[in-house]
């Protein structure tokens, strides 16, 4: 299921279950599933980041223009995923 979640989908739910362990209202057995879940979900942010550091290392290694334009405007470029890194 968590795999689906975009990154801040996935923070937002983990900032959820972090109020809701701290309110120590959650029974024994209701803090071992969410701890299970945020677990989940650390992993995915994980790779979500990963991803995007990946990203950007391709970007700057292969950058050949200036990052600014004759205007001072950032440069921009499509994007192509290399094909040894694979996407979530």
């Amino acid at each position: 299921m968590t795999k689906q979640l975009s990154f801040e989908d996935a923070f937002t739910r983990l900032e959820t279950i972090l109020e809701t362990m701290n309110q120590k209202k959650a029974t024994l057995e209701e803090s071992v599933r969410l701890f299970e879940e945020a677990e989940s979900l650390l992993k995915l942010c994980h790779q979500h980041l990963g991803q995007a550091e990946t990203k950007i290392e391709v970007l700057l290694k292969h950058r050949k223009e200036p990052l600014l334009n004759a205007t001072g405007q950032p440069q921009t470029a499509p994007f192509e995923m290399p094909p040894d890194i694979r996407p979530l």
